[in-house]
């Protein structure tokens, strides 16, 4: 691989790497993996999956955060995931799903479907989405709240809802413990989904239940607070 290019939003809304968890994730696995490569806006016409994040290897497009690593981890000196044995291998794969196929849904409904949430997504996408695109931001947040309907998320209670969220970052404090990573000494690929998960709620400038709930879990926010010291020290400080 001679060339890398991610194509990503710019800005860092309110301090983390990315509004977008999947942004995140691959960003903090090529930090993480020293993998060289360049960042640029993402052209939303060029999308392979019509989705962000997506990159370009040797010039070619492939979209999906999770496709994107896999075909890192098979060319890479270095696999970030190896030497797992097929047992942390497996929890590693069952946490990031859950956060990824659940966890994400509660994120989407509390940033996009309440009133209290919705002014900061807005405030943050309107300077970064071109002029005619604007104007479509009431169908852009239909369509968010559309499917967290579609998906089953939506469909239950405020309450409900956020009680999920708790229950799964409950979970990842339970499998991390009193280890650095969530697997033991070294960080692997689902710690690239964790961070990214923890980081949107504490610092999404709306509170919740749930984000009053992870300041009650030390052992998440000293992980958190390791993970972006380590590899996104210049978020210190930034704010859009």
């Amino acid at each position: 691989m001679s060339e890398l290019i991610l194509y990503i939003p710019p800005g860092r809304p309110w301090g983390v790497p990315h509004m977008s968890p999947f942004c995140a994730k691959l960003e903090t696995y090529l930090r993480m993996t020293q993998t060289p490569h360049r960042a640029e806006a993402a052209p939303m016409t060029k999308a392979p999956k019509g989705k962000i994040p997506f990159v370009s290897i040797d010039g070619e497009l492939m979209g999906d955060s999770q496709l994107i690593i896999d075909r890192l981890e098979r060319s890479a000196a270095k696999p970030l995931d190896a030497g797992l044995a097929p047992r942390e291998r497996a929890i590693g794969r069952a946490v990031r799903r859950m956060l990824e196929e659940g966890t994400y849904f509660t994120g989407v409904y509390l940033r996009w479907a309440t009133d209290e949430g919705y002014p900061h997504v807005r405030a943050e996408l309107m300077k970064m989405l071109p002029g005619p695109i604007k104007l479509m931001m009431p169908l852009i947040r239909k369509k968010a709240v559309k499917s967290t309907m579609a998906q089953g998320t939506g469909r239950h209670s405020f309450d409900d809802i956020c009680a999920m969220a708790i229950a799964d970052f409950t979970a990842c404090a339970d499998i991390l413990g009193d280890k650095p990573y969530l697997l033991g000494d070294e960080p692997h690929i689902c710690d690239t989904s964790l961070y990214p998960f923890i980081e949107g709620v504490v610092r999404f400038p709306n509170p919740t239940p749930v984000s009053k709930a992870l300041q009650n879990m030390p052992t998440l926010l000293a992980y958190r607070d390791r993970i972006r010291k380590t590899w996104w020290p210049e978020l210190d400080g930034a704010t859009t």
